[in-house]
């Protein structure tokens, strides 16, 4: 299935509308995780802990849109919209939206 954040794909044309297809992730790290992150970001450097968490959570996201579409019929998702949140008392939660249409291309 292509998914694309552009509104159409170039060399296909979009036959039919099957809907708004959302999917959310929502993951914790673990106290471990936020305490070597820290020294990390202390020190300098990318925190991979935190990188595969959010990677995970984004696989996680565009799966759930991409079998919501396929239910629905279509062989595309466009339009697709990413964001982003933390939540959590302590901002221990990281949460990813993916939005997109559901579409039939040719």
């Amino acid at each position: 299935m292509i998914i694309t954040t552009t509104d159409g794909i170039e060399g296909h044309k979009i036959v039919d509308y099957k809907g708004i297809v959302s999917g959310e992730a929502i993951l914790g790290a673990n106290v471990f995780k936020d305490f070597f992150a820290g020294i990390r970001d202390f020190v300098g450097g990318r925190s991979g802990a935190y990188e595969k968490v959010l990677a995970d959570a984004k696989g996680m996201a565009l799966e759930s849109i991409q079998e919501q579409a396929e239910a629905l019929g279509a062989n595309a998702i466009v339009a697709v919209d990413l964001d982003y949140e933390i939540l959590g008392e302590k901002n221990s939660m990281l949460m990813v939206i993916a939005n997109g249409t559901a579409v039939i291309v040719e």
